[in-house]
């Protein structure tokens, strides 16, 4: 069977390979554009399994919602190019899209899943990696069902949604650009983690002692600056961002409201990067390694 220029672009279009890889493929399988695709699939998740092991620190957070149910999630790819095209962004809102339609935030079981298109997420993840070249990882997804619910975006790197008790959207949405920016670890004094606060008690402590005062001074001392850190590390305790003579907390009473729950992801934040000689590495490729 002939292989014509129309068979080649429609093959590019359906999987987003190269064109001599796409000729390749169909005069392996006689122009039959289905085996085609099928044997490109088995090749894609070769090449998913081969880029399994490269680090994938950049990408993008994604928010979807309905009603009083939402859904944000972190997914990984290796650079900031693929991060921006709309294959990956797409893939990002398929995989909130069937954490939300599933109820599920683990994700291992996401995996299984099945997407609006009737794969899974797993299945279209390894096609992503085998169009776009690129190891990508579903990283984090959090759930949320709340009748008040906000959520904000600082580009596509950094997703925070809020869940409140009274109050309404407009009031949730500037909680989240607060969290945004501020980075508290958690909302209120009660849910600092003991061994967090265990640790900084320490610092201060080996700080106040070499001071040289009395040990009732130091202790007072300690006192007021665990105090000063429980404050900046708290929603509830920090001045919030919009205005900085009230905190968060004073804001939120004036609204008959409370934080029941907020998420922040940042893209990439833990993730060991592993940076390399860029000469070196176009070296390695142009000598096939």
């Amino acid at each position: 069977m002939q292989i014509t220029a129309a068979l080649v672009k429609e093959l590019r279009e359906r999987t987003g390979a190269g064109m001599m890889e796409c000729k390749k493929a169909l005069v392996e399988h006689e122009g039959d554009i289905d085996a085609a695709i099928e044997a490109m699939r088995i090749s894609g998740q070769a090449q998913a399994a081969k880029k399994a092991g490269r680090v994938a620190a950049e990408g993008l957070v994604s928010f979807v919602r309905d009603g009083n149910k939402a859904a944000l999630a972190e997914v990984n790819c290796e650079t900031d190019f693929v991060s921006k095209g709309d294959d990956f962004k797409d893939f990002c809102d398929a995989v909130a899209k069937a954490a939300l339609d599933s109820n599920s935030d683990d994700v291992a079981t996401l995996a299984d899943t099945a997407t609006a298109n009737g794969q899974t997420v797993e299945g279209l993840r390894k096609d992503i990696i085998a169009k776009l070249g690129e190891n990508m990882n579903v990283r984090r997804v959090a759930l949320f069902d709340s009748a008040v619910i906000g959520n904000y975006m600082h580009g596509s790197r950094i997703g925070v949604t809020v869940t409140l008790d009274g109050g309404d959207e407009a009031l949730a949405k500037d909680i989240a650009m607060h969290v945004a920016a501020s980075r508290p670890l958690c909302i209120a004094e009660a849910n600092v983690d003991p061994a967090v606060l265990e640790k900084e008690k320490g610092i201060l402590i080996a700080q106040a002692q070499d001071s040289g005062k009395p040990a009732d001074i130091i202790e007072k001392m300690i006192q007021g600056r665990l105090k000063k850190y429980l404050k900046e590390i708290t929603l509830l305790g920090q001045p919030f961002v919009k205005d900085p003579d009230q905190s968060v907390e004073k804001l939120l009473k004036a609204a008959g409201a409370t934080v029941t729950s907020f998420v922040r992801y940042e893209v990439g934040e833990g993730i060991e990067k592993k940076t390399e000689n860029f000469a070196e590495e176009v070296m390695q490729q142009a000598a096939g390694n």
